[in-house]
């Protein structure tokens, strides 16, 4: 049996972090959901600028828009909905089974309007209704500046992919967010029927640290961190507030760790798989990671419900200087820099290519 098989059978679902029009026309898409239990996928700005870019896969489509009137963003969101719409296709037949609890595709707002609530609302509500596909997650950004967006986005009943989650308070406050949404709309009457995720980025946090810590804390980091926010996530669907919005007919926003593709050249090609395993929650992870895990992966246990030496892992860091809540901050606001960087740059990607197939 793979490994890839094995975590899926605990209960972790595997999603690819990843997509191209190449992915999807040439079948390895299909194959990996049919042979390595992948049920669903996550998509960002850096991967749609690398796959539009590196790729005449798209140049036909780009001059049809272009001759309807397209251009910028407009543009790109009529090539990524395009594959976006065949990838949820693949994966609807997971989505209904699991009675949507699984098989959902995303697809990020601009992160240019990560600083107005209401304009990210809605874009959010307008890119979902032109998607017309029940399995597909907005993105929104989960800094203090998002929450209000991730609120009212649920309240109104879009489905959600909180992303730029670091730390354990980050989680909480995309929890926050969403069980208000989910609140107010029991409270409206309508259905709590609203699937979100919360997605916390892991392998950045060792990338951080790397040349600050002794040996013996290389690359520790990302994985208790997860492991801390894991129980974070237990405590809070054990709550009663959560098992009042349980028995409102609401479904668990699950946590994905996410940015799962190792950045230390020293270590395993597969460090955050099998030491993030747990029940209930998604690992998304780039296609390299996916066929390494697939090939020499293994899954010896899952993350334990009491965090494991998690604790004594995190004081560590501390001793030897580190600054976690501040690291978690600064991680975070590098990161929303890094997502309105990679979208300027597939914008102006965008044009010169359109440029030249004119």
């Amino acid at each position: 049996m793979r490994a890839t098989e094995q975590l899926h059978n605990l209960g972790q679902s595997l999603w690819l972090d990843n997509i191209t029009r190449d992915l999807l026309d040439s079948g390895t898409l299909k194959r990996y959901i049919d042979e390595l239990s992948v049920t669903g996928l996550t998509s960002n700005p850096t991967i749609f600028d690398h796959a539009i870019t590196h790729s005449k896969s798209y140049d036909s489509e780009i001059q049809r828009l272009l001759r309807n009137g397209s251009s910028g963003e407009a543009l790109f969101f009529e090539l990524a909905l395009q594959d976006l719409r065949r990838a949820a296709d693949l994966f609807a037949p997971i989505h209904e089974r699991t009675a949507g609890v699984d098989g959902w595709v995303s697809l990020e707002v601009s992160p240019l309007l990560a600083y107005d609530a209401t304009a990210t609302v809605a874009e959010a509500k307008a890119l979902h209704k032109k998607a017309e596909r029940r399995n597909l997650f907005i993105k929104i950004p989960g800094t203090k500046e998002g929450a209000p967006a991730i609120e009212e986005t649920i309240f109104a009943g879009v489905p959600v992919n909180v992303t730029l989650l670091f730390s354990r308070d980050h989680y909480l406050a995309a929890a926050e967010a969403y069980m208000r949404g989910l609140e107010r709309r029991i409270d409206a009457g309508l259905s709590a029927d609203v699937h979100s995720v919360a997605s916390l980025f892991i392998s950045r946090w060792d990338k951080a640290t790397i040349d600050k810590v002794p040996d013996r804390d290389r690359d520790r980091l990302g994985v208790a961190i997860g492991q801390q926010v894991y129980v974070a996530y237990q405590d809070l669907l054990e709550s009663d507030r959560w098992q009042r919005l349980t028995d409102g007919g609401a479904h668990p926003q699950r946590l994905l760790f996410a940015s799962t593709g190792t950045k230390d050249p020293k270590a395993s090609d597969v460090l955050y798989i099998g030491a993030l395993a747990a029940p209930n929650t998604i690992n998304t992870m780039p296609e390299e990671t996916l066929l390494a895990f697939s090939e020499h992966g293994r899954v010896d246990g899952v993350i334990p419900r009491n965090s494991g030496d998690c604790d004594q892992v995190l004081a560590e860091f501390g001793r030897v200087g580190i600054d976690l809540a501040k690291l978690g901050a600064d991680l975070q606001k590098q990161g929303a820099e890094s997502f309105d960087n990679s979208w300027r740059d597939l914008l102006k990607a965008l044009e010169t290519k359109s440029k030249a197939l004119k």
